[in-house]
């Protein structure tokens, strides 16, 4: 296993146990507010438009939390690399469709979500 190798192992797993957990961390963030969770940035949700906010928030929560499942996969992946190569390829697949894939699932969810707590 020669250097260059080695860094990439590091980066990868580096790069993607950072985006589990500030993914995991915004499900946190969601689940403990009081007032409705937001999604996109820079915007907010006004309290008096959701019927339940404590079960908003929960399934925004959750949310956020099962998005981060397939960093903390690619992580474990490009970890596991260091002994079958192959790993670091599933690794890279993972990510690319959590980043393309995923993320129109997570718009996509959100929607509902809005949808059925938002007052008519």
């Amino acid at each position: 296993m020669n250097g260059e190798r080695v860094f990439g192992i590091i980066l990868m797993t580096f790069v993607n146990l950072m985006c589990a957990g500030i993914f995991y961390g915004i499900g946190v963030w969601a689940q403990k507010r009081k007032d409705p969770a937001h999604f996109y940035s820079g915007t907010t949700v006004d309290p008096k438009t959701i019927s339940d906010i404590p079960a908003y928030n929960r399934e925004n929560a959750r949310l956020w939390k099962q998005y981060s499942i397939p960093f903390w996969l690619c992580a474990g992946c490009a970890l596991g690399s260091i002994w079958f190569e192959v790993l670091m390829v599933v690794s890279i697949v993972l990510l690319a469709l959590a980043c393309t894939v995923g993320i129109g699932w997570l718009i996509y969810r959100y929607q509902r979500i809005l949808k059925t707590y938002k007052i008519r």
